[in-house]
């Protein structure tokens, strides 16, 4: 069994999570830039065993799709043709974000961590990985 690997895509930085290969455990993995993000995933996948990519949709309020889905459309493109042995599933990551930094409030990292973008975005990555192994 190959690990699930997620991915909370953002226009400047995109935050990472993976599952043990059981497909347990949800984890944060790193923040990429997202410039970097497809060669960062080629190169993963050449070492690891990935089943599943599993994107984050957001959407607004009224389950409509919102802007930044016009950013992510073209990247999912270009993940499929560039690994296209790996199917891709998408999840509703509304509130992922607040979700992110509160966990951040609630495990006690100081103001200084808090303020660190990066690892919110792993931190939603985790969150959009563990809603998908919830619903699976």
């Amino acid at each position: 069994m190959g690990r699930i690997l997620a991915i909370d895509y953002g226009k400047v930085r995109t935050g990472i999570a993976v599952t043990d290969e059981l497909q347990i455990i949800a984890s944060g993995l790193t923040t990429v830039a997202t410039k970097e993000l497809i060669s960062f995933l080629i190169d993963y996948v050449k070492t690891e065993s990935v089943e599943l990519f599993v994107v984050g949709e957001p959407k607004q309020m009224n389950n409509q799709a919102s802007e930044s889905e016009a950013l992510i459309q073209p990247f999912l493109s270009k993940l499929q043709k560039s690994i296209p042995q790996i199917p891709i599933a998408r999840v509703d990551e509304r509130f992922t974000s607040k979700m992110a930094f509160q966990s951040m409030i609630d495990s006690g990292l100081s103001k200084k961590k808090r303020q660190n973008k990066a690892l919110v975005d792993e931190i939603s990555a985790t969150l959009i990985l563990q809603s998908y192994l919830n619903n699976k």
